[in-house]
């Protein structure tokens, strides 16, 4: 337990947030500090062909102890956290015998983590619990992923005697910001398949996700004085009102579930003259996703046409791009890959908890890209915010469960 607590917080502590507005790759120069830290221990706890290339895309290989051929996998976790709220100063604090009340993460500003609130605290009475100071997010996403990884390779090195194929690790940069996969060279990693240590609740398995697009709306509009206005100013953040109004009420993150898909309005800004709205589109069915993304453009086109006369241009430009589909396409012809980590599950006394990812991770875009990569949990909870933490347990869980799998793959027949 120590050692796990230990790695994740040397991880969490040093600051990896990334930025969707930078054009590099990585898109933050602090991503390096730790990848280049992971380079380091990955070479001195034995791992062979340690990588990591321009763009801070790390690999190493952890070679077979068996004489037979087998599937060689591979697990991967991403470094850098989300740019929606701070990773910088990262201030963990532990929790021992968690008692299933209230923790105060920060008594000066009244932040206190509830378990009346977030219910699945009380799954965790009794365990260790790592959380925030409730001024940054903890960094669990993907911190305990890597974490974890690193820990079951060193306790595969350190325990011959378990028989496993060829393993490979991945660790890369700029996940949070839907780029993570983008220059992972599949050729290189050259693994049959791969499990993200990207999810969150002990015992889920994931190998559904969204269809996931984002939108940015620009509004034109016309600046008059409010005292000579009437049929010559066009008040821009108002059309950028109208544009949102027009969304299915029901169909927002706060109020779906599942397989409900959503638009999420995440910014918006702008004053008479010109206002952006930046919004992203999920869905897990490929026709509704279509349709929700065609939906954008007619609410556009009923503006612009509403205004064409009095304005003559088009005041609201729509540009919607696709960001990643649902891997689920290409995980069931290899359905085995799911079963190997369901049954690891099973063997070490957890229950799978078999759902869609409400999101997305890096083994949607590289399962489309010739790497079937299903998804397992980290034991994180209440990602991208103040309330985050994880389980000491659960960490551990899914250590045991990344050495499980590779025996199984070992020793199963397929």
């Amino acid at each position: 337990m120590q050692d796990i607590i230990n790695r994740f917080i040397s991880y969490v502590t040093i600051d990896t947030e990334s930025d969707p507005n930078s054009e590099t790759t990585p898109s933050t120069a602090k991503q390096w500090d730790l990848a280049n830290k992971l380079v380091d221990e990955l070479k001195a706890m034995g791992m062979h062909d340690v990588s990591i290339d321009e763009n801070a895309y790390i690999m190493a290989t952890l070679p077979s102890n068996v004489d037979q051929k087998v599937p060689t996998i591979g697990f991967v976790s991403h470094f850098d956290t989300t740019p929606d709220f701070t990773g910088a100063n990262v201030n963990p604090q532990i929790i021992e015998k968690y008692d299933g009340k209230d923790i105060v993460l920060n008594a000066e500003q009244n932040i206190i983590l509830s378990p009346n609130y977030f219910e699945d605290l009380l799954l965790y009475k009794g365990q260790t619990l790592i959380t925030t100071d409730g001024l940054t997010l903890l960094g669990a996403d993907d911190k305990a992923g890597i974490t974890e990884i690193m820990e079951a390779m060193k306790y595969l090195i350190e325990h011959p005697e378990i028989k496993h194929g060829t393993i490979r690790v991945g660790f890369t940069p700029d996940e949070e910001i839907g780029r993570g996969a983008h220059k992972f060279d599949v050729e290189k990693f050259a693994c049959d398949w791969a499990y993200t240590m990207d999810g969150s609740q002990i015992g889920e398995l994931e190998y559904e996700n969204f269809n996931a697009a984002g939108a940015k709306i620009t509004f034109k509009g016309k600046s008059v004085h409010p005292g000579y206005a009437k049929g010559k100013m066009i008040n821009s953040m108002l059309l950028a009102n109208q544009f949102i109004s027009a969304l299915p009420f029901n169909e927002v993150p706060e109020r779906t579930k599942d397989y409900e898909g959503f638009f999420h309005v995440h910014h918006l800004t702008g004053s008479i003259e010109e206002t952006v709205l930046e919004l992203i589109i999920r869905d897990h069915d490929k026709a509704l996703f279509e349709g929700r993304k065609e939906l954008i453009h007619t609410i556009a086109k009923q503006i612009n046409d509403q205004y064409a006369q009095q304005f003559g241009e088009d005041i609201c430009i729509a540009e919607v791009k696709d960001q990643y589909y649902n891997m689920r396409e290409k995980v069931e012809p290899v359905f085995h890959i799911v079963d190997i980590a369901e049954k690891a599950m099973k063997e070490l006394g957890i229950t799978p908890i078999i759902k869609p990812i409400r999101g997305g991770t890096d083994g949607s875009q590289l399962s489309y890209k010739g790497l079937p990569c299903p998804n397992i949990f980290a034991g994180g909870h209440n990602f991208h915010g103040k309330y985050e933490y994880v389980p000491v347990e659960s960490m551990i869980k899914a250590t045991e469960v990344i050495v499980k799998i590779c025996e199984l793959t070992a020793t199963e027949s397929f």
